[in-house]
């Protein structure tokens, strides 16, 4: 992973001889925050966008067609860096807890170890790659202008999508989810449909990652300024009129070294949040919008008293099971499907990877392990912690480190959560609770989708792969004894299958929520009660759209840049 202080030319060197230039249309527009205000321009910018992940990118490429605009994004580049780079370096990645590096761990007050991109590109830059459209429930209450969201769709797949190649491990659950019953077999498709299917992946097939930051070079250079390691403090307001109106942002360079971008004085220019279901609600909260209470508590000034910023908070509950294997298997991440009618969703993973040159260092007691691929922040590696997880792994079996995992997540939980702050650095982790399996439902849920596994790890194609000698009980009691979270557990009780899914909860890095439309946000996602003051990612979402996020929170990005330059140039504007 370059460092940070590398300049942007050799940064790309070092890009074009460890990568070639076969791998795709990358950006590489981007500057340090350090070269801010020399590459501003003296009127300021029609759109500043804070973020630049996976809604920000597409946005920002979009916008810049026709007008000026600044993306800030507080991580660095994704070129470059092999553990982002390359799926078989997927958990190194989430393992790194370097101060630069792609993802940042948190951990919910639920006790679930969780991440966030830190990283142009964002939650592409570090998911398990999987593309797949929103189901037509999802596209039809968003109230999104159809032809436009299938124009959207379309102009993100053919830069960064293609179909996968199976491997056994999918292959095994195709047939095993078809003889559980999940069907029909869809064959492979994008679209959110009933049954069983192969959806589309960001990985080549050489298994090099494209990343919505690729999106960018799609937009217009002369219009695009994209600065990496800009952390963003607060969105700046001019509160002499009827209502505050946004008219710049404060970040802070690598360096630290502060700086201010200011809008155009023009009545269309905006700040748009893309900052993702932890940033956006956080920045709010740090600029003085959200609960007024809170919000004096850590002696920030009112803007605006809007009791909904950072709630209805949910994160898309999943818990595995892990099969051992006879002989070590191949690597993948999510290739198949299973959309079930219970309301679970059925996927997989398989093998182990590292490159030889992936980033190598001991990440504490949560390092790539079985279940949960994170790490436990550094004060909570305690000495009888680390003893305990020692402990733990003496009692897997030799084979549980070779095999692959069924995976169940629920589909839109119904149980909610909440956002606060903990402090006004914008760069520490707010304080996130998901209340999973508050809500019934959501547990009713989860068992059906473990009922659903135990169904497919029987079936003669797993029995193909998998160690014979092992029972299901014998699975769910290992699952248990993993350190997939820091939630007390129940060995040796899988006869309640509900104490199972609570017990073995882990996250599959789909929350959103925080800036519901309705309460924080209008059907524009203009932000309620102030002026030019927008919010373009998952933290409007009330749920989570088709299987996995990703393809739909890309499109969006797409489809809102779209919509903002027919307003201002005409329906009939060519983008």
């Amino acid at each position: 992973m370059a460092s940070k202080g590398e300049s942007f030319f050799l940064r790309t060197l070092l890009l074009l001889v460890a990568l070639g230039s076969s791998q795709g249309k990358e950006f590489d527009g981007y500057r340090e925050a350090s070269t801010f205000p020399s590459t501003a321009p003296a009127k300021g910018y029609d759109y500043i966008i804070v973020g630049g992940g996976t809604a920000g990118c597409p946005l920002a490429a979009t916008l810049s067609q026709n007008f000026s605009v600044l993306v800030l994004e507080r991580g660095g580049a994704p070129y470059g860096n092999v553990n982002v780079s390359y799926m078989q370096n997927f958990h190194i990645s989430l393992a790194d807890t370097s101060p630069y590096s792609a993802s940042q761990a948190f951990v919910s007050t639920d006790g679930v170890i969780n991440a966030r991109a830190r990283v142009l590109g964002g939650g592409t830059c570090i998911n398990a790659g999987f593309y797949t459209r929103a189901n037509a429930r999802f596209l039809a209450q968003a109230g999104w202008d159809a032809e436009l969201v299938n124009e959207s769709y379309p102009w993100v797949e053919k830069q960064i999508v293609r179909w996968p190649a199976l491997v056994a491990w999918q292959r095994a659950l195709r047939d095993g989810l078809l003889e559980a019953g999940i069907s029909p077999f869809n064959g492979y498709t994008y679209d959110h449909l009933y049954g069983t299917k192969v959806g589309g992946t960001i990985f080549n097939k050489d298994g090099y990652r494209h990343t919505a930051a690729d999106l960018l070079s799609s937009g217009n250079r002369r219009n695009l300024h994209v600065l990496v390691h800009a952390t963003v403090h607060r969105i700046v307001f001019d509160r002499s009129g009827r209502r505050p109106r946004a008219v710049g942002v404060v970040f802070y360079d690598e360096h630290g070294v502060r700086h201010r971008a200011f809008l155009k004085k023009r009545k269309n220019s905006e700040v748009i949040l893309s900052a993702g279901a932890i940033g956006s609600p956080q920045m709010l909260l740090l600029s003085g919008i959200g609960p007024k209470s809170h919000l004096r508590k850590m002696n920030i000034s009112v803007v605006l008293h809007n009791k909904f910023v950072g709630k209805g908070m949910s994160d898309n509950p999943m818990n595995t099971i892990f099969i051992p294997s006879k002989k070590p298997v191949e690597q993948s991440l999510i290739q198949t499907v299973g959309i079930t009618k219970g309301g679970s969703f059925i996927e997989a993973s398989s093998g182990f990877g590292q490159s030889p040159d992936s980033i190598k260092r001991h990440h504490g007691i949560m390092s790539a392990e079985i279940g949960q691929l994170s790490t436990l922040p550094p004060k909570q590696r305690t000495r009888e912690a680390i003893q305990a997880f020692i402990k733990g792994k003496k009692d897997l079996p030799r084979e549980a480190f070779q095999g692959g995992f069924l995976l169940e997540k629920i589909v839109g939980p119904l149980s909610r959560g909440h956002l606060a702050l903990v402090n006004v650095d914008p760069s520490s982790n707010p304080a996130v609770t998901f209340n999973y399996f508050s809500h019934p439902e959501d547990l009713r849920r989860c068992v059906y989708g473990v009922r659903t596994m135990a169904k497919i790890a029987r079936t003669k194609h797993y029995a193909d792969l998998a160690v014979d000698k092992f029972t299901m009980e014998m699975l769910l009691n290992m699952t248990v004894k993993a350190n997939v979270n820091l939630i007390p557990k129940h060995v040796n009780d899988t006869s309640s299958l509900e104490q199972f899914c609570r017990d073995t909860v882990i996250t599959i890095w789909h929350y959103h929520g925080g800036c519901h439309v309705g309460q924080v946000v209008d059907s524009a996602h203009r932000v309620l009660g102030v002026s030019r003051l927008r919010v373009v990612d998952g933290s409007t979402f009330a749920t989570s759209p088709g299987t996995n996020p990703q393809g739909t929170v890309m499109m969006m990005g797409r489809y809102m840049g779209v919509k903002l330059l027919r307003k201002r140039l005409g329906r009939g504007a060519m983008v």
